[in-house]
């Protein structure tokens, strides 16, 4: 059989991977050229590589080169090729060009050119000429011109290569089955699942990535599926080779499924899990991958002894999502790596590298690739405790340290002293020791302690940078930073891995609940003879307000004998004050399943039963809706967010702009004479007195701050709102 140089193009900077997976299928002289590969062979080496390439999108067989420095060029020697030789007049065709010939100023007009060539030529030599079919033709014809030089080629391939027969629909931006194979690809998944390695992507979407993870695992050939191929038009088809190709891959595909491993795609949309188990099933490939709708926190490896690769192509701002939530979403999934993955290899591809510098991990190496016209980055992680990343900055030693250290140890010792017998008066457990006290070390030290350990209680730390102004200089400001997470530990007496640290920004409406990371690792501290559980690394706040500690407090005073109603609830902790302190029964309202699941905890961690405390998951203001005429309670904490917006309201929450209509829902369900603590933490809130003018109201946002706060007396507002008897 004649030996003809073949051509095979891919997307942008995949041209020395599709060479490499060519000489891989047996093709010889496999080299990369300009927005592909050339390889060398017969005609069924060109119908393997239409059948097994996961990277190409087309496999062309050219015909002619020739000068074209105009159209009329382009015509003269289009019409000199043999094109009785491939198509018969019965035949249809259409012509694709790419490249831009001289004096053409639409491209359509060069492709009409060819056609005219090309049915002049059968006109000519036998009197009638085939059809051009643009949508569905028998023979695909490719031109491409470049610097008056055209090459016109078949397209065996007819359709490009991407398409392998088995995605009916898409949910948004999904990956073509190329660029997914060749991610695959690149992370070395063919050699990880020849070990018998597992394959999870924990943002899937319509599950691409796990399908082209199972179709090189199982060696099934990509286009086994395709019911045509642009060879098939051809007059010089050969069709006993290609079903000897055929009945080859089937072969291998049998073998090939009884060795496939644990491939698993998790996505918090349902749709686009239909979707996937759909298009799993028309790659033939039904219950052998598993697709479950499930939230990145609660992402894990189908069995504790799976070891393999996570893949995964989480929204870059070009795709998905707000750009805001980003970094919080790359760094809850390098903490899930980190946390359950250990031992296992990741890829991330992104189209904003920047982003995966959240995620706590060092890349070992990376690649560069395209989706569409977005320039991507293919990240590669070993997940193991060596090329883990803190999250804070590194320590100084003494000698690296400026007099502004000593002073700040000074300051924090002082605080210490200063609060000591107040905390001891007042069973305070949990509390502020520094509070930005000095400008230059703009930090919150937050103290926490749980029951003894030993002789001593436990103790840990949660320092809050707040965020610098563009002023200041960002490297002295990253110095003092340093200088201060090296001197807390030491003047606290506690170890390093006890000292936890986050960087304070204003937050926007939900912002601060959202999570950082996903260890769930939780502390039991005390406050007030009471324990509550805290969590020091998965969110910004701790779940336990400590500047809330007197309302608590009074809450607890107040509780008595009364129905308690606590709206916003966050983790409970006034239900447990007002629980303890004898409550008849308590109600606790708040949308997210994880802080009622939390409030369940604290109470169950100060045994209280269960029977007189009710916890509701649902949009507090729609709960209050509900609500009215039908429940009674003779005492609400009501603590909203300053602003609040979420896929599960049915409306947002400004509380400056609602707090009159907020007020007026919950006093609606107090007993008369029933008492309302109507709480904040806007700074510039004020609130509309003059609107709740038959209502009794008392400020008492100065009797509610606690001593540890009182440098900073705008930390929340608080009224005392009384329902006439």
């Amino acid at each position: 059989m004649p030996q003809h140089t073949f051509f095979a193009s891919a997307p942008k900077h995949m041209g020395s991977l599709l060479a490499e997976e060519l000489a891989r299928l047996g093709l010889q002289g496999a080299v990369e050229a300009r927005g592909g590969a050339r390889f060398v062979g017969e005609i069924q080496d060109a119908y393997r590589a239409c059948l097994w390439s996961r990277v190409a999108n087309r496999i062309l067989l050219p015909l002619a080169q020739f000068p074209a420095a105009g159209p009329d060029e382009l015509y003269a020697g289009a019409e000199q090729i043999h094109w009785e030789e491939h198509l018969s007049p019965e035949s249809t065709f259409a012509i694709q060009l790419d490249g831009v010939v001289n004096g053409v100023t639409h491209g359509q007009f060069a492709a009409l050119r060819v056609k005219d060539a090309i049915a002049d030529r059968f006109t000519r030599l036998l009197g009638y000429r085939p059809s051009v079919d643009a949508q569905s033709p028998d023979l695909q014809i490719h031109v491409y011109v470049h610097q008056d030089q055209a090459s016109v080629s078949i397209d065996l391939s007819g359709t490009s290569l991407h398409r392998r027969g088995y995605r009916s629909e898409g949910t948004s931006a999904p990956l073509k089955e190329n660029l997914a194979a060749a991610i695959l690809l690149r992370a070395g998944w063919p050699d990880i699942a020849a070990e018998g390695g597992a394959l999870l992507d924990p943002m899937c979407g319509s599950g691409t990535l796990v399908i082209e993870g199972a179709l090189i695992a199982a060696d099934i050939a990509p286009g086994l599926l395709r019911e045509r191929f642009g060879f098939m038009g051809w007059l010089q088809h050969d069709a006993a080779t290609w079903q000897r190709l055929l009945d080859e891959a089937g072969i291998r595909r049998s073998a090939g499924l009884q060795r496939l491993g644990s491939l698993r795609g998790y996505d918090q949309d349902p749709r686009a899990i239909r979707i996937a188990i759909e298009d799993l099933a028309r790659a033939g490939l039904a219950g052998l991958a598993h697709f479950e709708r499930r939230e990145l926190a609660d992402c894990r490896p189908g069995r504790d002894d799976d070891r393999g690769l996570v893949v995964v192509n989480p929204p870059y701002g070009e795709r998905l999502g707000s750009d805001a939530e980003l970094p919080a979403l790359h760094a809850r999934l390098g903490s899930v790596l980190k946390e359950r993955f250990e031992g296992w290899r990741a890829a991330l591809f992104t189209g904003s590298p920047d982003l995966g510098k959240h995620m706590g991990l060092r890349a070992h190496r990376i690649h560069h690739l395209y989706n569409g016209p977005i320039e991507c980055q293919l990240l590669h992680f070993r997940i193991e405790s060596s090329d883990f990343v803190a999250n804070r900055p590194r320590t100084l030693e003494p000698t690296e340290r400026s007099d502004g250290a000593t002073m700040l140890a000074n300051r924090l010792a002082k605080n210490l002293k200063a609060l000591g017998k107040w905390r001891r008066k007042e069973q305070i457990d949990c509390f502020r020791a520094y509070d930005a006290d000095l400008p230059e070390y703009a930090v919150a030290v937050d103290v926490y302690e749980g029951e003894p350990e030993g002789d001593a209680p436990q103790r840990w730390v949660h320092v809050q940078e707040y965020a610098a102004p563009t002023s200041v200089d960002p490297k002295r400001a990253r110095h003092r930073l340093r200088e201060a997470l090296s001197v807390i530990p030491e003047v606290l007496e506690i170890p390093e891995s006890r000292m936890f640290f986050k960087v304070r920004r204003p937050q926007k409406g939900n912002a601060q609940y959202e999570r950082l990371a996903e260890t769930r690792r939780f502390h039991a501290v005390k406050e007030g003879g009471l324990k509550f559980l805290v969590n020091f690394e998965d969110y910004l706040d701790t779940g336990l307000f400590l500047d809330h500690r007197d309302i608590r407090r009074m809450i607890g005073e107040l509780a008595e004998g009364k129905s308690f109603l606590n709206l916003f609830a966050y983790t409970g902790t006034a239900t447990v004050y007002a629980a303890k302190g004898g409550a008849t029964r308590t109600t606790t309202v708040d949308m997210s399943r994880t802080y009622l699941d939390w409030a369940r905890d604290n109470l169950a961690l100060n045994a209280i039963p269960m029977q007189r405390q009710e916890l509701v998951q649902a949009d507090c203001l729609q709960w209050l809706e509900e609500a009215a005429g039908k429940r009674r309670f003779d005492l609400v904490f009501l603590d909203p967010p300053s602003f609040s917006t979420s896929k599960r309201m049915t409306e947002t929450l400004d509380i400056q702009r609602d707090h009159v209509g907020l007020i007026r829902a919950t006093t609606r369900l107090l007993e008369p004479g029933g008492l309302l603590v109507f709480s904040n933490n806007l700074r510039r809130f004020r609130l509309y007195s003059e609107d709740l003018a038959d209502l009794e109201i008392q400020d008492i946002s100065r009797e509610t701050i606690p001593r540890d706060f009182a440098r900073n007396p705008r930390i929340h507002q608080c009224w005392r709102i009384t329902k006439p008897a």
